[in-house]
């Protein structure tokens, strides 16, 4: 099942780093030995990863990412074909990504392989017999880079069919350095101390929070967060599987805390209006630019907000800094994501790509361009081009099989991961209208009833 992660104050270590500018490493992502001969079986070279020749093959892999982070993993990509000889193309998707790959596979046009971002979706593409199982030299891989905890996620009915390529630490506020130097505030540690800085900074003339509301998953993120540490693990646990209702009082009391923040429009970057027409990607640009005059001051999410900043002229660490979601209970709460590699075709090559993205060699090249966690603890830290990625990747690793993820990538995608539908839709509502709790309860319950066929 999907989880969140309890690092237990690791993510702390953030407030301690200095001025940290985005440097690159010198090296260039592992060794450029030819691919071996064999499909298997030979022994893997120092540069990592024994794969096959795959010399004419042609691949192809779809994937939601746009962007730096598509331009990152085809990077990732890039390397597979001067180790094998294969050409691998790089498709374009749309969340739900299920809903694209069914009308691929209606089609008869399937990629060879998808990276899918919901836990549920790989289930619904194994019960439609979608995907492909996981073949031995993945599995290899799996059980030498990966905690049995990654494993399991990527599995169903104990069949194995995901290779978790990405990981991501979703319980980051990240801010204008000088936005907040110049309203003299400081990195808050509860969401008490969190509505107060954002009055202060509103009150120096700066919107305090950037929210990236055309994109529903960013809004139950926001919800996850707080409900982790409000109510706590288990019942977390209980509600990502429908085993309490989301009428329940521990929903409401969540709301009622978001409330606080979305119920100002003031706090937030163009109000509920603007926050619903800002995509996730603007949310964060529109923090880092325009000085010390930024949209908005604040904004929330997981470490891939790197990628973004380094659109601008921004540098982590001085100009764009970092701290722990705010407690809201008695700890500060971290909930993971996660991307993994899934097999459409049963082919040489499919298979050779789930076991060169389970290796440490793919995910040196993926750490080095930043903005990109590994769950793969074969991964030498040295890899990530700063401090605050470097430490959120050992704080994941050792986590080990203590993680938990996200909750609306556990459920089933049509309430948890749909554009227009669902939670999504619900807390975009929300959003717009946060004194409506009660109804927004029973919309969630609604839709989770009919999602979960309970």
């Amino acid at each position: 099942m999907r989880t969140t992660l309890r690092i237990r104050r690791a993510a702390m270590v953030f407030t301690a780093i200095g001025a940290l500018a985005l440097t690159g490493c010198g090296d260039d992502g592992g060794g450029k030995e030819k691919a071996n001969g064999g499909s298997t079986g030979g022994k893997e070279t120092p540069s990592g990863v024994a794969l096959p020749k795959l010399d004419g093959e042609k691949l192809s892999v779809a994937a939601v990412w746009t962007g730096p982070e598509q331009a990152n993993f085809i990077k990732v990509l890039k390397e597979f074909e001067k180790r094998t000889g294969a050409t691998v193309t790089f498709v374009p998707a749309q969340d739900p990504i299920v809903n694209f790959l069914g009308t691929k596979i209606a089609g008869g046009q399937p990629p060879d392989v998808a990276m899918i971002p919901q836990v549920g979706a790989i289930k619904q593409a194994a019960e439609k017999k979608w995907a492909k199982p996981v073949g031995a030299d993945a599995k290899a891989q799996l059980a030498k880079n990966y905690s049995k905890v990654w494993q399991d996620l990527g599995a169903v009915d104990g069949t194995q069919y995901g290779v978790y390529y990405k990981a991501a630490n979703k319980s980051l506020i990240w801010y204008n350095a000088k936005a907040f130097e110049n309203a003299g505030a400081s990195e808050p540690k509860t969401w008490k101390d969190f509505l107060s800085t954002a009055e202060t900074v509103s009150a120096s003339g700066v919107t305090p929070v950037s929210v990236g509301g055309a994109d529903g998953w960013t809004l139950t993120d926001w919800f996850e967060n707080i409900y982790l540490s409000q109510a706590g693990p288990e019942k977390y646990d209980q509600l990502a599987q429908h085993r309490i209702k989301w009428t329940a009082p521990s929903v409401k009391d969540a709301l009622t805390t978001l409330a606080q923040l979305f119920g100002k429009p003031a706090l937030i970057s163009g109000g509920a209006d603007g926050a619903l027409q800002t995509e996730f990607p603007a949310s964060v640009t529109q923090t880092f630019t325009g000085g010390d005059q930024p949209k908005g001051a604040m904004v929330f999410e997981g470490d891939f907000v790197g990628v973004n900043i380094a659109q601008t002229k921004a540098k982590i660490g001085t100009d764009a800094k970092v701290f722990p979601f705010p407690a809201v209970g008695a700890e500060s709460p971290v909930v993971t994501g996660g991307d993994a590699a899934v097999a459409l075709k049963d082919s040489k090559g499919a298979q050779a790509l789930l076991t060169w993205l389970a290796s440490a060699d793919a995910a040196k090249i993926a750490a080095e361009q930043g903005g990109f966690i590994s769950p793969n603890k074969s991964l030498d830290p040295a890899a990530y081009p700063n401090d605050v990625q470097r430490t959120m990747a050992k704080a994941l690793i050792a986590a080990g099989d203590a993680v938990r993820f996200d909750m609306s990538d556990q459920a089933p995608q049509s309430f948890g991961g749909t554009p227009g539908k669902g939670e999504w839709k619900t807390l975009q509502d929300f959003l717009k209208n946060p004194k409506d709790i009660a109804g927004t309860q029973a919309q969630l319950e609604s839709d989770a009833a009919k999602a979960y066929k309970s």
